[in-house]
């Protein structure tokens, strides 16, 4: 019986510690967290993609933790703020981070 009860509590540590790799940190996300964010992104761009105004092509969604970050290149200004509107607007998208430039030869940020 104590040989039962042996592998019995090893086998419940091995699952214990198999599921705390899966648990999430502030640098790391869990399976889940993961999961969640990639249909965020992937609603993220396909509400881009479906803004007439937007060229999708040039705009990079990444997203961690519900945190969508927006980056690349846009023609305006307008198309900057247009795109993280539509990025808030997601539901479950907890911020957007505007990290898109301004295309043009005047744009000082433009490289």
């Amino acid at each position: 019986m104590t040989v039962l009860k042996k592998i019995a509590a090893l086998a419940f540590s091995s699952i214990l510690i198999s599921l705390s790799a899966c648990a999430a940190t502030e640098t790391k996300e869990s399976t889940g967290q993961y999961v969640d964010n990639s249909v965020l992104t992937a609603k993220v761009k396909t509400a881009i993609f479906n803004e007439p105004t937007l060229k999708s092509s040039e705009i990079t969604v990444e997203t961690f933790k519900g945190e969508v970050q927006l980056s690349g290149f846009v023609s305006s200004i307008d198309q900057t703020k247009r795109a993280v509107e539509v990025a808030k607007s997601i539901p479950g998208v907890t911020s957007v981070k505007n990290d898109m430039r301004v295309k043009g030869s005047n744009n000082p940020f433009y490289k």
